[in-house]
């Protein structure tokens, strides 16, 4: 029987029989082999037993010995067995081994510890691409981007594929658009063959920095492409905000059979129907995942779904979908919550969370947005202001200007306006124009002259007013037949360069 075989079986005592037999008799090549089948083997311990014996006769290793062992140093995270070898292989004259230097920068990088590769490279004399390149992504995976991008310009070898893509990495990290160019000009002067993993983290070099259209070049004519390059491409046009465009790309992907999207992909998709409000394409996306065995339902899926359906207003496939979830996280949760309140369902809301918080799941500040916003168009006030004195004092959320906003909404819808007065007044931030406007929109339902001209008052001291404010404080003044006030608000719009978006609907023909 192999060797290889014969290990898993073998009870430590007989390990160590055969490896104190062997000791005496193999040389360092055929104990190698040995010490590598333990190191892949489900018990990489056992190397640190043999590596003992090994290293107390010195016909018995070679610089891969090291190596080897300092592999397993790393599968069980053995840091101070890495530098008992380290300290041995100072000793014994060997640590100038181009080998055992990368293996042992490759360890300490695994490990996190920055400073121990960095003395270790530092005494390397000449460097080659792999000490590099390893440095180089370490420091780049640590946080530490410039000081990646700092090494590699100092690199005195010719770099590989697998650090231009370390170092474009870093470039996408901080925002390094010109280094990255540069370093994106070197490969295509340098390396002719196509490389997928290259071309797709030039694919997501361009599409971070919004430059779709260079990325759609590459992309078209990329000889090798895989499903990631195909997502980043999808995801990248819905981050934008083109999402026809992300909707024709996936539909290029399916049909054309190159590759089968991933689950990746599919939320990226569904987020661009959800977007535009395309319910036929996100249904066919939904049969589409269900034909396929390798695409589970799981909750990025479903949550993608369900916000689809919701935001399309087809709450039976949307509380269909999410009854078919067997595991559900907050964003389940927050999601059908927002989907009932925006939907007209907002008496349904405290039912479906009282059963969120049996199911042991903790709401976050978005789901207090979807409790608040239900209350608020349910005319749910007692129990509003209950949940909104719940998520500092219960679940220690603090509140934020959404919340706010939705509790003077709240008080507004329901005719009580000096309540949301006062409480503008004692809120322990200042009203920015979303709350100035949530009480305006009060006051232009139920009328109050004296508080819209102090709700103006207060609205011309914010900042970061919306135009759709603005607007609405000229509405209010015209259905009030003065004329003057309007224009004068529609004259500082025009002067601060705000104009209001053209409003439109639609309507989905079979």
């Amino acid at each position: 029987m192999p060797m290889k075989q014969l290990i898993p079986t073998l009870s430590l005592r007989q390990i160590k029989q055969i490896q104190a037999h062997i000791i005496t008799t193999s040389k360092p090549n055929t104990l190698n082999i040995l010490l590598s089948n333990f190191t892949h083997s489900h018990t990489p311990q056992n190397t640190f037993f043999l590596y003992n014996k090994m290293v107390q006769n010195p016909n018995s290793h070679n610089h891969f010995t090291f190596t080897l062992v300092l592999k397993a140093c790393s599968l069980l995270h053995s840091h101070s067995k890495a530098q008992e070898i380290h300290a041995h292989v100072i000793k014994n004259a060997l640590f100038s081994d181009m080998f055992i230097q990368n293996s042992l920068i490759h360890f300490y990088l695994k490990q996190n510890d920055i400073v121990s590769s960095c003395r270790v490279f530092d005494c390397v004399k000449y460097p080659d691409v792999v000490s590099w390149t390893s440095i180089i992504s370490g420091l780049s995976k640590c946080g530490l981007e410039n000081e990646a991008l700092i090494r590699f310009s100092k690199m005195n070898v010719m770099p590989n594929r697998t650090t231009i893509v370390t170092v474009l990495s870093a470039c996408i990290s901080i925002r390094a658009v010109k280094i990255g160019k540069c370093v994106y000009c070197y490969s295509l002067k340098n390396f002719c063959e196509d490389n997928v993993v290259l071309g797709n983290v030039v694919l997501d070099f361009f599409v971070k920095f919004g430059d779709l259209g260079c990325a759609r070049y590459l992309f078209d004519r990329m000889r090798k492409r895989d499903v990631v390059s195909w997502t980043t491409m999808v995801g990248g046009f819905v981050q934008r905000g083109f999402f026809e465009v992300a909707v024709r790309v996936f539909q290029e992907m399916v049909q054309g059979g190159e590759v089968e999207p991933n689950e990746a992909t599919i939320v990226s998709v569904l987020s661009a129907c959800s977007s535009i409000g395309d319910l036929s394409l996100g249904r066919w996306v939904h049969s589409y995942v269900s034909s396929k065995d390798d695409l589970v339902m799981n909750r990025n899926v479903g949550n993608a779904l369900v916000n689809l359906y919701v935001k399309c207003g087809n709450m039976d496939l949307a509380i269909r979908v999410f009854c078919m979830l067997k595991v559900k996280d907050v964003v389940s949760w927050s999601t059908m919550i927002s989907g009932l309140a925006m939907n007209g369902y907002g008496k349904h809301v405290l039912p479906l969370f009282s059963l969120m918080l049996i199911h042991g799941d903790t709401p976050d500040d978005v789901t207090f947005i979807g409790l608040l916003s239900a209350c608020s168009h349910a005319g749910l006030v007692n129990q509003g202001l209950m949940l909104f004195k719940a998520m500092d004092g219960v679940y220690g959320i603090l509140p934020h200007m959404k919340h706010y906003a939705c509790i003077v909404d709240m008080y507004g819808r329901a005719g009580l306006l000096e309540e949301a007065e006062r409480f503008i007044e004692n809120m322990p931030v200042e009203a920015d124009g979303s709350i100035w406007g949530a009480l305006l929109n009060a006051c232009n339902i139920y009328g109050s002259e004296e508080m819209i001209l102090r709700t103006r008052q207060s609205l011309s001291k914010t900042r970061d007013v919306t135009v759709g404010t603005f607007a609405l404080l000229s509405n209010t003044y015209a259905s009030s037949n003065r004329w003057d006030d309007a224009n004068k608000v529609r004259d500082s719009m025009r002067r601060m360069g705000l104009k209001k978006t053209a409003g439109c609907s639609w309507v989905e023909v079979d």
